[in-house]
């Protein structure tokens, strides 16, 4: 079974740069989208053999998630049930029978850690979120997490501490969750790679491979053994983020 997991910044944009034939070569199971960056009725976009999932954000041209599957749901939710997080469109849960798929689209930090204060109660309460998942069913857990966990995660991570997506406070909320019950897919099968998921718009980032690894596949520990393979498509262009998958026996 494969999951595709992407950040399009903008899928009105991104359907514009190859998304439709990216989409039919991944031929994932269920394809999550983060930061559509859309309303209901913006775009007509559908795939054969897919049932599509939105949550959009009050506010217009931000943040979004979205799913595409080819299993229907036994049940679909949008938010966490916090009123206090479920305005931006950055959660979706679909209940299989046997495990619960959530993608997210977690705020950033912003410039000078402004956001961070939010960011901080976001996490958790995002977290007890997944918990209270997996005391029914095991989860996997995925979108644009923005944070690089380790060094390894990111090419500068010297002039980028103290940075949005590599404090000290982030990286630690992502220590808890991989020690209280997840696991970091790709970095489990793959400890030494260095791989980037996300990479600047400026300076020529991308093709200098100034990345950050902010993408992830997380799973409940007990799903390890059904673990096939992770990945990050980095040939794969049409947003500042590039597609990651994951496959599952």
């Amino acid at each position: 079974m494969k999951f595709i997991s992407w950040n399009v910044n903008g899928l009105r944009a991104c359907v514009g740069k190859n998304f439709k034939e990216d989409f039919a070569a991944l031929d994932a199971d269920f394809f999550c989208l983060q930061e559509t960056k859309m309303q209901e009725g913006q775009l007509d976009l559908s795939f054969p053999g897919y049932e599509s999932y939105w949550n959009y954000a009050d506010k217009k041209g931000y943040s979004g998630t979205a799913i595409f599957t080819k299993h229907k749901p036994l049940t679909v939710t949008t938010g966490i049930g916090i009123d206090e997080h479920d305005h931006e469109g950055r959660v979706i849960t679909l209940e299989m029978d046997d495990f619960y798929l959530v993608t997210v689209y977690t705020p950033n930090s912003q410039d000078e850690l402004k956001r961070l204060a939010y960011r901080m109660q976001w996490e958790t309460d995002f977290q007890a979120y997944l918990h209270k998942l997996d005391e029914h069913k095991p989860v996997i857990v995925c979108g644009d997490m923005n944070v690089a966990h380790e060094e390894i995660d990111l090419k500068n991570p010297k002039t980028n501490h103290h940075n949005a997506g590599f404090s000290d406070e982030e990286r630690e909320k992502m220590t808890i969750l991989l020690n209280n019950g997840f696991t970091d897919t790709f970095r489990y099968l793959y400890p030494e790679q260095v791989t980037y998921s996300w990479w600047s718009y400026r300076f020529k980032a991308r093709e200098k491979n100034t990345g950050w690894r902010i993408d992830y596949f997380l799973i409940s520990n007990r799903l390890r053994d059904r673990l096939k393979d992770a990945k990050i498509h980095t040939e794969i262009f049409g947003s500042d983020h590039c597609p990651v998958e994951l496959t599952l026996k």
